[in-house]
């Protein structure tokens, strides 16, 4: 039964993960309430995330919907923008991280209501001097902290006018990048229970692909009214932390 529970919040958080980010949500939490530990739910969590992430970006790549000189470069600065963050997150407060959290993704929902953050049909993403630094930021703050950044990843390539599945597609590229570092050190200092990791791993697997699916079919409306629903729980539910860490 509680497996069937571990397969079930993979496949629902990473639906919501693909779509709009903030998958987290939903994963951590019902974990933690099951008793799992924290650095076991986090572990799990990052594995299944870079499993799940790289099977999405994976079939848009193979549809010819994502080209590899894109991938390439968000790859490149997520990478070094987690990194960085990991490194970084030691010398910080968990109180300053849940802060800048919601600084972040506040800044993000008003700009969402200002107009710029709609997603348009350039087919393709290049990065430049202005993106660049701010999906490094993106990197960055996932490594250092975490809940929200695909969701700030999305409003980035909204802005730059790319169409919503590409921007799902370079989104989860981010994401495999960003998981990949902390996967590989949670494994290495054995703070995995792999049966645990194994059954949310496939839910997740499957959810993402059931995330690309709806990808498909929503519209551009919708995508925007779905990424403020997330962006507003997230930043209650940090709120809600950075409180209670008094």
């Amino acid at each position: 039964m509680e497996y069937l529970l571990f397969l079930l919040i993979g496949i629902i958080g990473n639906v919501i993960g693909t779509l709009v980010g903030g998958g987290g949500l939903i994963t951590l939490p019902t974990m933690m309430l099951m008793g799992v530990p924290v650095h076991s739910a986090i572990g799990a969590n990052k594995v299944s995330n870079m499993v799940s992430a790289f099977s999405s970006f994976y079939t848009i790549y193979q549809r010819k919907e994502l080209a590899w000189n894109e991938m390439r470069s968000v790859l490149l600065v997520s990478l070094i923008g987690g990194t960085l963050g990991g490194l970084f997150a030691s010398f910080m407060s968990s109180k300053s991280l849940t802060f800048i959290a919601i600084i972040l993704l506040g800044f993000a929902l008003v700009m969402s209501f200002m107009g710029g953050a709609d997603f348009g049909d350039k087919e393709r993403f290049t990065m430049n001097r202005k993106n660049g630094p701010i999906l490094l930021g993106v990197g960055f703050y996932d490594g250092m902290f975490g809940p929200g950044s695909s969701t700030l990843a999305l409003y980035t390539y909204a802005h730059e006018k790319i169409s919503y599945i590409k921007a799902v597609g370079l989104s989860r590229v981010g994401v495999f990048a960003m998981c990949s570092g902390a996967a590989i050190t949670y494994i290495a200092t054995g703070k995995i229970e792999w049966p645990l990791t194994l059954i949310l791993m496939i839910g997740s697997t499957i959810g993402a692909q059931i995330g690309l699916v709806l990808a498909r079919k929503v519209k551009a409306h919708q995508v925007k009214l779905l990424l403020r629903i997330v962006t507003i729980v997230l930043i209650i539910q940090l709120v809600y932390d950075f409180i209670h860490q008094f």
